[in-house]
């Protein structure tokens, strides 16, 4: 008997998901270890198991395929429908999802709710579900996420020895950290929480993968480093797992770590497309790989990554994928400081991406056309992208997203820095480059972004020295290094900046510092010679 081709198309897309299930099934990989005790029929058990340790990995696609085969297998478990519901919110990212996609997951917990989950415990996590997706044509992003965080919040307070409730709870907790007036006391009881999860469960992918956005703020870098370490041994063919480590070497300038993951990384998701798409994994790894190589002033490595990257079409359709499909090239030109290449960067190159909801993927092209035009005196096309950026700005804020309208004003507030300088405003353009730098302060870093396109200390040192002002400069790089260590351009200007105050101890331990982190073999930058020639001087 022939197989309907509609079956061949589900079989098709489901693909990535159940090679990964078969992988765990047949020992011959792993993806952690989860142990829902889920009320559904007990053929069925297994599979959700390896669901819920998709969904903690955030391979949201495969689990969404693999909680629909669920449902499709077992009519009767209300559980798989939840799973579905939960793929679709996707809370730490900063994707957010489509109207379609609300009302899909709205239908999807009233499913689950319907057919009476058994448990108290499936109960409360089913109904912490519903507080997010209430009213799927109106509510906004940030009174879901508030309203699931309060319900995981009682579910835990009822749960707490649950594994799998904690580990949500503790997730929500992240959630709502970077809106909250007092973001570490989130992360840090997150961190309490996954560190109990741990404790029982080591090899439980939630309890790591969760530890490691616990402490991707300033400030908890070095924690828990062991477990940070431990998630490939887990899960060494998930591209998430292999990329998530990275956000703790990026904070901790590691960058050795950072290629190595990202490289592993990018390679496993193109194992995993999107439907008929690349998975915004892959360009996420790629950026992160694209970033460690420019502080070791790898250059051309990085055209390389470019050159692999930005022709592969077509990209999966979220922010992650404009984040870094703009961020690349805007890397590339600014922190090699080619300003005419900046200058010429095209705004939305990838026309099949939904550019108008995604305000400061656009804006970081903007923020490098109009640093590569202020560099090269021509204000008037500075001026246009900074006003772009301000339209942006204000839509994100428009939106509700409050953290997209700060990182594109800080970004904007150095770009008018430089264009006050051209103008001959000295004053100005310190004060903007400082007005930036009170705004970096109150935002940590996103996790979708390695790090920043042009930090604002490190533009008001390169500013400072510009003005001859060597001992201010010197403070200000300092305190870029404090945010974003071991950059390459921090390091290059604090020495610089120490030599012409005449500490040369100073200058030859940052130079040294230079020397030890960059790729010796495959650097053609200038501060690279300059470096060897002061210390062997």
């Amino acid at each position: 008997m022939r197989t309907p081709i509609a079956v061949w198309l589900v079989l098709i897309i489901l693909a990535p998901a159940t090679i990964l299930a078969q992988e765990h099934h047949e020992g011959h990989d792993d993806i952690g270890t989860v142990k829902f005790g889920v009320s559904c029929a007990p053929e069925v058990r297994a599979d959700f198991d390896r669901a819920v340790a998709l969904l903690h990995h955030m391979m949201y696609v495969e689990a969404q395929a693999a909680f629909e085969q669920i449902a499709a297998r077992a009519p009767a478990c209300a559980m798989a429908h939840w799973g579905i519901a939960m793929t679709l919110f996707q809370p730490l990212w900063p994707s957010r999802p489509s109207r379609s996609d609300l009302q899909r997951g709205a239908a999807a917990v009233k499913r689950a709710m319907e057919l009476e989950p058994v448990t108290d415990r499936e109960r409360a996590l089913v109904e912490a579900a519903a507080a997010f997706y209430r009213e799927p044509e109106s509510a906004e992003w940030w009174t879901r996420i508030h309203r699931w965080a309060a319900a995981m919040a009682g579910a835990f307070a009822t749960h707490e020895d649950d594994i799998e409730t904690a580990a949500l709870y503790a997730l929500s907790q992240l959630a709502v950290a970077p809106i909250s007036e007092n973001r570490m006391l989130h992360q840090a009881r997150a961190a309490e929480v996954l560190q109990r999860i741990h404790d029982r469960q080591p090899t439980h992918p939630g309890s790591i993968h969760y530890t490691i956005h616990a402490n991707d703020v300033q400030g908890r870098a070095d924690e828990s480093l062991d477990i940070v370490r431990s998630y490939d041994d887990i899960a060494p063919s998930v591209p998430h797992a292999l990329h998530m480590p990275t956000h703790i070497f990026v904070r901790l300038g590691a960058w050795p770590d950072v290629i190595e993951w990202n490289r592993k990384s990018a390679d496993a998701a193109l194992r995993f497309p999107a439907g008929d798409a690349i998975s915004h994994h892959y360009s996420h790894a790629m950026d992160y790989l694209a970033y460690a190589y420019l502080q070791q002033g790898a250059d051309q490595k990085v055209a390389d990554v470019m050159h692999e990257t930005l022709p592969r079409s077509p990209h999966q359709g979220t922010f992650i994928s404009a984040f870094h499909l703009a961020a690349l090239p805007a890397r590339y030109a600014v922190e090699r400081r080619a300003w005419d290449e900046a200058a010429a960067l095209p705004v939305r190159k990838h026309e099949y991406l939904p550019w108008d909801r995604f305000w400061w993927p656009e804006a970081i092209t903007w923020f490098a056309k109009g640093l590569g035009a202020a560099h090269h005196g021509d204000v008037h096309a500075a001026r246009m992208a900074e006003a772009r950026m301000k339209t942006l700005r204000d839509e994100a804020e428009q939106a509700g997203e409050q953290a997209f309208a700060r990182y594109i004003e800080t970004d904007r507030l150095v770009l008018a820095g430089w264009i006050a300088h051209a103008e001959g405003e000295v004053d100005a353009a310190v004060a903007r480059m400082q007005e930036a730098a009170t705004i970096e302060a109150s935002v940590d870093k996103h996790p979708v972004t390695p790090g920043a396109l042009y930090p604002p200390y490190e533009a008001l040192g390169d500013l400072l020295l510009r003005l001859e002002r060597p001992a201010e400069a010197l403070e200000a790089y300092t305190a870029s290094l404090e945010i974003w260590p071991k950059r390459y351009h921090s390091l290059l200007g604090a020495a610089r900046a120490a030599r012409q105050t005449g500490d040369v101890e100073r200058a030859k331990r940052h130079y040294e510092q230079l020397l030890a982190m960059i790729d010796d073999q495959n650097t053609e930058r200038l501060g690279a010679t300059e470096a060897k020639e002061f210390v062997d001087g």
